[in-house]
C-alpha cells in the first residue's frame, strides 16, 4: 500500500501489522532438503597388525598431543618444528583459506537481516514566472545505496514569452530504503550450513596439512641424521683402509707381499673416499628441504652433524573406530559431505515461492526544518511473492547435479577411511618387521667385523692373499651400513604411524 500525508498513527499501524505478518512467516518457515546424517563406512574391530607387539591406547593416551614430534625427545627436532608451525607457508596458504572460508560463512549468515539503504540529495532549482518558460536547476546527491547516482547536476534553458524571472529555492530529501526476504524455506539455513561444512573441512584440511608438513620435516629429519651416521661410518672406514694401506707397503717393502696387494689397498681406499665425498650429496638435498620447510632460504640454513643414536618410542594405538576422529583428512571428506548435502536442500528451495518485504520512505522540504512536518513524508511498504512458472528444466537439473556431487563426496569419503586404514597397517607392519630385521643386521655386522678381524689376522701372517680382506672389508662395511639404515627406516615408520594415527589432532575442535 501506498499513501503521504496521514497521521504518524496510520504509520504506526501498518508498522505493526508488517512485524506480525513477518513474525508469522517465521513461525511457519521450514527448512527444505535432507538433513544430514553420517553415511555407514566398514570398520573393523581391531587392526591386522595389532598384535601383542603393540599397546593399545589407555584414555590418558588419547589426550590432545599437539606436539607429537616430543615423544622422541630430540631437542633440535622439537626447534625445527616450532619453527614450520610458525613460518611454513603452505601451512599459511592453508591458514588464509581457513579464514576465507569462515568470511563466507559470515556473507552466508548476512542474508537473514534486511538490507537498509539510505540517500540524500541537494537540488537547487529556479522556477520559471507566469511570463516564461525559462528555468535552471542544479542538483547534487549523495547516497548510502549501492545504485544510488551521487553528485549530479542538471540545468535547463527554454525560452518563451516575456516576464520577469522565477524565484529560486533548494529542494532538501532523504531517502530510506529496506527489504528483507524472510527464510521461510530454509535456502539461507541450507547455505549458511553448506558454508559451515565448507570452513569445517577447510579447517581439517588446515589440520591436514600442517600434520602432513610436521611428519615430512621429521621424516627428512631422521633421514638426514641417519646419512650423519652414514657419514661416521664411512669417515671410520676411511681410517681403517688407510691402515690395510699402510700394512700392505710395509709387507711389500719386507718382500712377504705382492705390488698387487698395495695397488687393491689403495683401491680400496680410493673408494671409500669417493663414497664418504658422494654421501654429502644427499645429505645437503634433506637439508635443503627442511630449510624450505621451515621457512628459510637453505643458503642461511645449516644442521650440524650428528648420528642417529635414537630408537623409536613406544606409540600407544587407538581401535580403529577411533581414527575416524582422530585423522583429519576423515574429517575433512567429512565435512565435505555435509557441506554437499546442504548444497541439496539449496537447490531444492528453488521450487518454492520467494517473498520479499519492502518499505521506503522519504522527506522532502525546502530546508531541514521542513523535514519534520508530515506533508513533507511518503512512505511506502508491501509484500512481493515471485515464483518461477518455466525453467526449461533447470531446477531439476540442479538438485540431480547437487545430489550427485553428494553421492561422490560420500564415495570420497568411504575411500578415504579405507586409505587410512591401509596408512595404519602398513605403518605398524613396518615397523614391527623393521625391528625384527633390526636385530638381525645388528648380529650380521657383528659377526661381519669379526670375520674381518680374523681375515686381517690371517693375511698378517701369510695364509690368505690380499683379496680375501677386500672381500671382507666389503662385508663388513655393508653390515654396519644395514644397521644404520635399518634404524633410520624405524624412525621414519614411527614418524609415519604417528602420522596415520592422526597426530595430537582430534576433530571435536570442528563442533
Amino acid at each position: 500500500m501506498q499513501n503521504k500525508h496521514k497521521n504518524g498513527r496510520l504509520v504506526s499501524r501498518v508498522s505493526g501489522v508488517s512485524l506480525v505478518v513477518c513474525a508469522t512467516f517465521l513461525q511457519l518457515g521450514c527448512t527444505v532438503g535432507p538433513d544430514y546424517k553420517r553415511p555407514p563406512v566398514l570398520v573393523t574391530p581391531k587392526y591386522k597388525e595389532a598384535s601383542k607387539h603393540w599397546k593399545m591406547a589407555e584414555p590418558h593416551d588419547l589426550a590432545n598431543r599437539g606436539a607429537w614430534w616430543k615423544i622422541f625427545h630430540d631437542p633440535a627436532l622439537s626447534r625445527l618444528e616450532e619453527q614450520l608451525d610458525a613460518s611454513n607457508q603452505t601451512i599459511a596458504t592453508a591458514a588464509a583459506n581457513y579464514q576465507n572460508a569462515l568470511d563466507l560463512v559470515d556473507e552466508a549468515r548476512a542474508s537473514f537481516f534486511p538490507v537498509v539503504t539510505t540517500s540524500v540529495s541537494l537540488t537547487r532549482q529556479r522556477q520559471a514566472s507566469s511570463g516564461s518558460s525559462s528555468f535552471t536547476s542544479v542538483s547534487s546527491s549523495s547516497s548510502s545505496s549501492v545504485a544510488g547516482s551521487p553528485n549530479s547536476a542538471t540545468t535547463g534553458v527554454a525560452t518563451g514569452g516575456g516576464g520577469s524571472s522565477g524565484s529560486v529555492f533548494t529542494t532538501h530529501s532523504v531517502l530510506f530504503s529496506g527489504s528483507w526476504v524472510p527464510d521461510i524455506w530454509g535456502q539461507v539455513r541450507r547455505t549458511v550450513e553448506a558454508s559451515v561444512g565448507g570452513a569445517q573441512a577447510s579447517h581439517a584440511l588446515l589440520a591436514a596439512t600442517r600434520l602432513s608438513a610436521e611428519s615430512l620435516l621429521a621424516q627428512d629429519y631422521f633421514q638426514l641424521r641417519a646419512l650423519d651416521g652414514d657419514q661416521k661410518l664411512l669417515d671410520d672406514t676411511v681410517k681403517e683402509y688407510k691402515k690395510a694401506l699402510k700394512l700392505t707397503q710395509n709387507r711389500y717393502q719386507a718382500g712377504v707381499a705382492a705390488q698387487a696387494d698395495v695397488v687393491q689397498a689403495q683401491t680400496q681406499l680410493e673408494s671409500a673416499e669417493a663414497s664418504a665425498t658422494d654421501n654429502n650429496v644427499n645429505r645437503s638435498k634433506f637439508e635443503h628441504a627442511i630449510a624450505v620447510l621451515i621457512g628459510e632460504p637453505p643458503a642461511l640454513f645449516a644442521l650440524a652433524r650428528h648420528p642417529l643414536t635414537a630408537a623409536p618410542p613406544a606409540i600407544p594405538i587407538q581401535v580403529p573406530s577411533d581414527l575416524l576422529e582422530r585423522r583429519p583428512d576423515i574429517a575433512q571428506a567429512e565435512r565435505l559431505m555435509a557441506q554437499a548435502n546442504a548444497n541439496i536442500g539449496v537447490a531444492i528451495s528453488a521450487y518454492f515461492p520467494t517473498l520479499t518485504l519492502s518499505a521506503n520512505g522519504n522527506v522532502t522540504g525546502r530546508n531541514y526544518r521542513n523535514w519534520f512536518s508530515i506533508p513533507a513524508l511518503s512512505w511506502s511498504v508491501g509484500p512481493q511473492l515471485a515464483e518461477t512458472l518455466f525453467d526449461g528444466g533447470l531446477r531439476n537439473a540442479t538438485v540431480a547435479a547437487n545430489r550427485a556431487t553428494y553421492d561422490s563426496t560420500v564415495a570420497s569419503y568411504r575411500q578415504t577411511v579405507l586409505a587410512a586404514f591401509q596408512n595404519v597397517e602398513d605403518n605398524m607392519s613396518s615397523l614391527r618387521i623393521l625391528d625384527k630385521e633390526e636385530v638381525q643386521q645388528r648380529r650380521a655386522a657383528n659377526s661381519a667385523v669379526l670375520a674381518l678381524k680374523l681375515v686381517t689376522n690371517q693375511y698378517k701372517a701369510g695364509l690368505v692373499d690380499y683379496s680375501s680382506v677386500i672381500t671382507a672389508q666389503n662385508a663388513a662395511f655393508a653390515a654396519q651400513k644395514n644397521v644404520v639404515d635399518v634404524n633410520g627406516l624405524r624412525m621414519t615408520a614411527a614418524v609415519g604411524l604417528v602420522e596415520a594415527l592422526g597426530g595430537g589432532w582430534d576433530a571435536s575442535v570442528l563442533y
